[in-house]
Parts: structure tokens; sequence; C-alpha cells
């Protein structure tokens, strides 16, 4: 176990990260495994589980460029559980899934550079105006569709791109809600089924993390000891939220997705009024 420790506070010194192993705590791990795990079983099956993996790192001390920095560690490495199982299952298409994923990591590394400058609150209000409309749509829809709609792939190629390089920015930004914003986009407005929507969703998102991660890991911000063990966390909920998604189609993710927006409505109001 020492050994274990000082080699991470050692790789921990080296990518220049502000905290060490010696400042973890019990009451930091019970509160991220536990918060994590609920997290990425809502991710998992319809995005948004930043909205409670995110506080859990501020809920555990962690300052707020750090806590957003480790919550790109095991929001990465926990993800990668639920890509696995779309494409076991075949719901990833890959001429799709590949240029997105790497336009997501180019938006999500100007996102979390834009992050480092500015103040999140004109993005806070822009989703004000924003999430009234996607409630609205989703409302609106009895289910999200089981099976494809006809489109060009020319042309669904295009909105996947668009919408990965714009919610990727977004992600790298401030993030809660990203997966829900591409399932709702590509099943809308692309026209997928629910499952494949889900399963390139978390190929994109799986890349917006990593590069939001890499532009954090490089300003030192990032709590490795603690984002390892929150990762653990992720993988769990990963594997079994996105085997309920897979088995269930809309009837799981359409309700989930409503109570994401409604959690993100109250996040973002809660924090306008406690500032």
């Amino acid at each position: 176990m020492d050994f274990l420790i000082n080699a991470l506070d050692a790789l921990s010194l080296k990518l220049g990260c502000e905290m060490l192993c010696s400042e973890l705590t019990a009451k930091m791990v019970i509160i991220v495994v536990v918060m994590v795990f609920i997290g990425s079983f809502m991710d998992s099956i319809a995005g948004g589980g930043g909205i409670i993996t995110l506080p859990a790192y501020l809920i555990a001390g962690l300052p707020a460029h750090i806590a957003l920095g480790t919550n790109k560690l095991s929001a990465g490495i926990g993800s990668s559980a639920a890509v696995i199982r779309y494409i076991k299952s075949g719901y990833v298409k890959w001429r799709l899934a590949l240029p997105a994923a790497v336009l997501a990591i180019v938006g999500s590394h100007f996102g979390t550079k834009l992050q480092l400058m500015l103040d999140e609150k004109y993005l806070q209000y822009m989703l004000l105006v924003v999430l009234p409309v996607v409630a609205f749509v989703v409302l609106r829809q009895r289910s999200l569709p089981e099976v494809s709609g006809d489109i060009a792939f020319t042309k669904r190629l295009a909105i996947v791109c668009l919408s990965a390089l714009v919610i990727g920015t977004y992600d790298g930004f401030y993030g809660p809600g990203t997966g829900t914003f591409l399932l709702l986009t590509f099943c809308n407005i692309g026209k997928m089924d629910v499952r494949s929507a889900n399963g390139n969703t978390k190929v994109i998102n799986f890349g917006s993390n990593i590069g939001a991660l890499f532009t954090s890991l490089a300003s030192g911000k990032v709590f490795l000891v603690l984002g390892l063990i929150g990762a653990c966390a992720s993988i769990a909920g990963n594997i079994i939220g996105s085997g309920l998604a897979i088995k269930n189609g809309s009837r799981i993710v359409r309700p989930t997705v409503i109570v994401v927006l409604i959690l993100l409505a109250v996040k973002i109001i809660s924090g306008m009024i406690g500032k």
C-alpha cells in the first residue's frame, strides 16, 4: 500500500498536481464513492451524471477547478465501461462516432481553456433559456424513437459532428447535461433510434472527457488518487446503468432524461441564488 501511495504521489508531482495522497480522508472517499456511483448510473442511461458527480467532489472539499478536473478523470475512465457495453451490443456507428469524437476532443480542450479564464455565469444564463425548450421537446414526445428515421447519411454525419463540437466545447467549459443534450440532438434532429443515439453519445462524451482531462492535468488541476477511487465507482454505475438502457430503451431513457433536466435546472438556479 505504501508503495502504491508513493507511486501516486510521485506521478502527481511529476504532473504538477496540487493535491497529494496525504490530503485524502475517509470522508472524501465515502462521499465520492456513493455520489459518483449514483451519478454514473444515471449518466449511462440518459446523460447528465455530472449534475451529481461534480458536486460530489465539491462536497468532499476540493476547490472548484480541481473538482472539475478530478471529475473528468473519474468520468473518462468510468464511461469507458458503458462505451464497451454499447460496442458489444452493436449500437455504436463508427462512421459517425469516430469523426464526432475527434471534434468533441477539440471542443472540450478549448472549452476547458475558456473555463479557466471566464465566469461560468454567462453560460448559466444561456442554459436557463435553453432548458425549458429542451424540456418542452421531451415532454411533447410520448417516447424517444426505437427505430431510426429516414435521413441521408451525409446530413446525419453533419448533424452529429457539429453537435459533438459545440456540445463538446460546453462539456469542457461547464459539463453537466452533456450526454443528455447529445442524446436528444441525435434522436430529434439526427433521427437516430434511442439505443444507437445513446451508444454514439457515450463514445463522443468519452472523447470530450479525455480532451478536458488532459487540459486539466496540464494545469495541475486533478486530485489523482481521489479521481481514481471515483473511477472505480463510476465503472460500476456505468455497467449497471448501460445494461438497463440497452434492455429497456425509451421506457427508461425518457423519464431519466426528464429527471436530469429538472436536476440541471435546480442546480443552475440554486447556484445563481447562492452567489
